[in-house]
């Protein structure tokens, strides 16, 4: 293909993040885009864009068949993150059997060309600052992380139907912030920030990208990705320092300076005892602090040289979803107002009653608020649980 060539579209996930982002894209490229959504699903992301709206859902197969006809290329988006939600069952289904779906239909159509979205949590946990590129190997037990480890299946899908004739290309975005995230994920630094300052910083990092680059890469990898390849779509390497602070500088809120100790890696297991034994609601999970206290960074050089990737800088990022306003008039970022299944982590709150002995000794309210989380676990986590799919277990 080359970049002359227009293509009729379907992004599965539409009605998501990043498939209204690629929408976008789409739009702005020429290319005729197809959403396909569920009917329930919420179209808020995807005001002011243009598409035809394809009724559907990746584990209806019958449904892809239809959506699939006179479609060039497929964007395949759409997949479960938030395991504490839908449940690691459904995570698995979803990430799976929904990917499997949608290469059948594709192969079946004639699809010229899918690109399957994964993510950098497919490439395991980097060393202590070292970049990781698309050769890395996944090194974690699945239970440690259900997320990256359905994306690991999932690529393996991929690599079977490539073998098969069908021209997939795998991108794999790290911590993606940007306009349209309308269900407040890596978003809800600013809006934490927006509400307090936070001074406390944990001492790992994570590799960020604006959606919009991200969208880009998607329809480079649709144009010039090679095969059964894959692209890491990442932009800066940011300290969890430089992350929190260029995004208080945004909003106008002081940059953190308390950094908590790397040894804090080792509360992972008795903070995973205290909320298993006692029934504590904690404000962050075992795995939450580990992942903190690490590096998450990646090399996109394959990406920049082949796709011709070139994101823009974390604080652009930050800037655009300012502007954008995801921070504003929002039931789902008001102090106090989210109930304990749906809480993304803007605001920890103590939900459930402690036991009586550890209630007469804690002599706090069932809803009060614990002091330090508005830093520690939004910085740790709000970004990444976007991308990784990390939760209280």
């Amino acid at each position: 293909m080359t970049d002359n060539t227009v293509m009729n579209c379907l992004v599965t996930g539409a009605s998501g993040f990043v498939g209204a982002n690629l929408i976008d894209a789409l739009n702005a490229r020429g290319w005729p885009a197809r959403a396909l959504m569920r009917r329930t699903s919420s179209r808020k992301a995807l005001d002011g864009l243009s598409y035809e709206p394809a009724p559907g859902d990746i584990l209806e197969p019958a449904s892809l068949a239809e959506a699939m006809r006179g479609i060039d290329c497929v964007f395949h988006v759409a997949a479960a993150v938030d395991y504490w939600r839908v449940g690691i069952d459904a995570l698995y289904r979803i990430n799976i059997e929904g990917t499997s779906n949608v290469l059948r239909a594709a192969l079946l159509a004639g699809v010229k060309r899918v690109v399957f979205t994964s993510s950098v949590a497919a490439l395991g946990s980097p060393s202590w600052m070292t970049l990781a590129d698309e050769t890395h190997v996944f090194n974690l037990r699945p239970q440690q992380y259900h997320y990256g480890y359905s994306k690991v299946l999932a690529e393996q899908l991929v690599q079977q139907y490539v073998k098969k004739g069908l021209d997939i290309v795998i991108v794999n975005p790290a911590v993606i912030m940007g306009p349209r995230d309308v269900n407040f994920g890596s978003g809800s630094i600013l809006t934490e920030l927006k509400k307090h300052a936070i001074l406390v910083y944990p001492p790992g990092g994570v590799s960020v990208i604006d959606v919009g680059d991200v969208a880009l890469g998607h329809i480079a990898a649709a144009e010039r990705g090679r095969t059964g390849a894959r692209y890491i779509l990442s932009g800066e390497n940011l300290w969890h320092k430089e992350v929190m602070g260029i995004a208080a500088d945004v909003v106008g809120r002081p940059r953190p300076w308390i950094r908590l100790p790397r040894l804090a890696r080792y509360l992972e297991t008795p903070l995973d005892f205290a909320r298993r034994r006692f029934g504590l609601a904690l404000p962050i999970s075992g795995d939450q602090v580990r992942i903190s206290t690490e590096t998450w960074w990646y090399d996109n050089t394959r990406a920049r040289t082949e796709l011709g990737l070139n994101p823009r800088p974390w604080r652009e990022a930050c800037e655009r979803v300012h502007a954008w306003g995801c921070w504003a008039g929002s039931s789902r970022v008001s102090v106090g107002r989210e109930s304990p299944r749906r809480s993304r982590g803007l605001s920890f709150r103590t939900h459930h009653r402690p036991t009586a002995g550890l209630r007469s000794a804690l002599r706090r309210p069932p809803t009060a608020r614990i002091t330090w989380t508005p830093a520690t676990p939004q910085v740790m986590t709000s970004a990444w649980n976007c991308m990784a799919g990390t939760r209280p277990k």
